[in-house]
């Protein structure tokens, strides 16, 4: 018998690290707009979760300095890059500073941030957020979203940025 069902068992971090980096996933950036200016961070957590109500989830980390300015503000939107905007993800990554110098953005209906050239947005308020380890599920309603191009997403896959091949 190889141990109880009950007890839970250990997992290396950095094995699950490196198994879980074996599923790509697309990169997009969030951003809100906040009293103090627009507030954004590169999120490669983010998933559709439901069509009726239309829901979108995405965590960011407990640690996250921009998450508690973009929380406060109860609404959120999410910019899907294309793979051409690998600069863009690594600018909104880092932490503190001024991620949108130099950014050219426009407003939604409802005030959000979207990134010039992103492949397509969803503008959403946060219906619900989840504990969840070190990172926090976000649950957003859809109100608005859109097409802005034509064009292959950025991956993120096994700690590197990557690209589809067709």
């Amino acid at each position: 018998m190889t141990g109880s069902p009950d007890v839970p068992r250990i997992v290396d971090p950095q094995v699950l690290r490196d198994v879980l980096g074996h599923f790509a996933s697309g990169v997009t950036v969030v951003t809100a707009r906040t009293a103090e200016g627009p507030a954004g961070f590169t999120c490669q957590s983010f998933s559709s979760l439901s069509l009726d109500p239309p829901y979108v989830m995405f965590a960011p980390a407990k640690t996250s300095t921009s998450w508690p300015r973009i929380q406060g503000t109860g609404r959120f939107c999410a910019n899907i890059l294309g793979e051409d905007q690998e600069p863009l993800s690594r600018g909104f990554a880092v932490s503190g500073g001024d991620k949108f110098a130099g950014v050219p953005w426009h407003r939604s209906q409802n005030g959000s941030p979207i990134l010039d050239g992103v492949l397509a947005w969803i503008d959403c308020t946060i219906e619900v957020e989840h504990d969840a380890g070190d990172h926090i599920i976000v649950v957003g309603r859809v109100l608005e979203l859109d097409v802005e191009r034509d064009g292959r997403p950025l991956l993120f896959f096994r700690g590197g940025y990557g690209r589809l091949e067709q």
